[in-house]
């Protein structure tokens, strides 16, 4: 028991660290008031859906503190550093709703429904962070939105910009990766 427990901490921090290295490439390019385009997420989505939501948070969790410590962070504030990183990505976490019904596809082979269940769990994580970067938008980056767009659809629009395709990258590499190697979720 001990020694499984082990093994997933152990694969916990590899592929945070992994998440983490993926969201530093991913800042060559990123958008002038924050945010990038990455497949960062990958590694969280891949925790929570092998091993629940309790370990996908604590993946998720250490990535925006490894962000926040050592990484390409950008806070302004204590209450929007907290927003933007800690919480938005260990919200990421959530995918692992879908954990159950991804396990029980891929052991009878309905390749559809893996990939139904994980769009659905890669979406439940990528919005949940997307709600947490809109909340961090609205209270402490109204300065950069135009005087003539409302602030609440400037930070929709701005967030989505980047999430959108953040999200959509994500779920194809996540699918991929679990249909070509069926043995690491079984």
């Amino acid at each position: 028991m001990q020694r499984g427990r082990t093994l997933v901490l152990a694969e916990i921090s590899i592929m945070t660290a992994l998440a983490f290295l993926l969201d530093i490439v991913a800042q060559f390019f990123s958008l002038p008031q924050g945010g990038a385009i990455s497949i960062s997420m990958v590694p969280v989505l891949i925790v929570a859906f092998r091993h629940g939501i309790k370990e996908g948070l604590a993946s998720g969790f250490l990535l925006g503190l490894l962000q926040v410590i050592v990484g390409p962070s950008q806070i302004y504030t204590p209450v929007q550093g907290l927003i933007d990183y800690l919480i938005a990505f260990t919200v990421i976490g959530f995918a692992g709703l879908t954990r159950k019904g991804i396990i029980s596809s891929l052991t009878n082979n309905h390749t559809g429904k893996v990939i139904l269940y994980v769009v659905l769990g890669s979406f439940v994580g990528s919005f949940l962070r997307y709600l947490a970067h809109c909340v961090s938008g609205y209270f402490f980056f109204a300065v950069y939105a135009p005087k003539d767009v409302p602030l609440l659809w400037y930070t929709i629009v701005y967030n989505s910009t980047y999430m959108i395709p953040a999200f959509v990258l994500s779920t194809i590499v996540t699918c991929l990766i679990l249909i070509s190697s069926k043995r690491l979720f079984i």
